[in-house]
């Protein structure tokens, strides 16, 4: 079964199982602003996201049981929680007023505190606080699929485990490319071992609780997290090249934030690697503003683009997708046909991906 196939199919009742946590919520307010916050909260959820995480849970579970079971529904949104509370806080910590093409959850609040005319804080500054906590209401919220389910303690034991390990790794990710911004030089081994944090171990994680609660035990574990990790990698180096030079149409966010943050993406350490001492130079020079121009950022894209920094990040980003086919191949015999597909053709999706 392709990709399409499974989100046309899971989709929605991932979605239903997402609001269903919030409308509990929500029946048990009275406060009204806490209600406007849970209902900011749900609709931000539901906004859009392509659902990756909870299908690859979904998918894993099937991959290993010899009949569909709708139980593993629940379970599977857990780490979309995880996810979106990171993006919560990524976007404060970016500055990006907007996700999916809509307001980021930060900004929302920002809005709300101009509507209501509220007299204490300053917008922003009482934005980004609900937009902290918000935040941190996700990761809590995410453990909730993991009491309220109809598999065994013992299965719901290890996947809060698993869950820690992937808060852990994306903070560790977090932190180290919070730190990058500050260094000059920076080697693709550490960007990789960033991105492998901060977006494969969740992808990683997500893969390992379907198969935990497929009740396989931990035979193919290591198999499965090679082909996570590599996934993940491969989505960040191909979402690095669309924050750059993607459609904002399409992927709902502007083009000029990660070079105005001197963000350390793929694109950058390889035009480093491939660039010319003057333009290395250069390159180095317009990173290190505090404010860019739009000049300085359009400066920077043809920076990129003469060292042919796209096609080497690709590069890349297909040596990684090679090694987690191999993986697949070693995989193949111990799970069904369809998934065996799936997995093939969400790698497909995600290194040729325009969103």
């Amino acid at each position: 079964m392709k990709f399409r196939e499974y989100v046309a199919d899971y989709k929605q009742k991932i979605n239903n199982a997402i609001a269903t946590i919030y409308d509990v919520k929500l029946k048990k307010i009275k406060n009204p602003f806490l209600r406007d916050y849970y209902l900011e909260l749900k609709d931000y959820f539901l906004a859009g996201g392509k659902r990756i995480r909870p299908i690859l849970c979904i998918a894993t579970y099937n991959a290993f049981t010899d009949k569909r079971d709708d139980r593993i529904i629940v379970p599977s949104i857990g780490t979309e929680f995880l996810h979106n509370a990171s993006l919560i806080h990524d976007d404060i910590i970016d500055k990006d007023d907007f996700r999916r093409g809509k307001p980021a959850f930060h900004f929302r609040f920002r809005q709300y505190h101009e509507k209501y005319k509220l007299k204490k804080m300053v917008a922003s500054d009482f934005g980004n606080s609900v937009g902290i906590i918000g935040g941190d209401s996700a990761f809590i919220s995410g453990l909730e699929p993991y009491f309220f389910n109809d598999f065994e303690n013992e299965l719901n034991l290890n996947a809060i485990k698993l869950y820690e390990l992937a808060f852990t790794d994306v903070i560790n990710g977090v932190l180290i490319e919070t730190d990058m911004v500050n260094q000059k030089k920076i080697s693709m081994d550490d960007y990789i071992e960033m991105i492998s944090l901060k977006t494969g171990a969740l992808i990683e994680k997500s893969i390992l609780i379907g198969a935990n609660y497929s009740n396989v035990g931990d035979r193919f574990d290591k198999l499965l997290s090679i082909y996570g990790i590599n996934l993940g990698i491969i989505f960040q180096i191909i979402d690095d090249i669309l924050g750059t030079f993607g459609d904002e149409k399409i992927t709902g966010k502007p083009t000029d934030g990660d070079i105005r943050e001197g963000k350390h993406t793929c694109l950058l350490i390889e035009a480093l690697n491939m660039s010319s001492e003057k333009n290395k130079n250069r390159i180095l020079e317009l990173n290190e503003k505090s404010e860019m121009s739009e000049d300085d950022v359009n400066e920077v894209k043809e920076l990129f683009l003469k060292a042919d920094s796209i096609n080497s990040c690709k590069k890349i980003a297909t040596k990684y997708y090679q090694e987690a086919k191999t993986t697949l191949d070693e995989l193949k015999p111990n799970i069904n046909e369809s998934e065996t597909e799936f997995y093939v053709n969400l790698l497909d999706f995600v290194l040729n991906r325009a969103f």
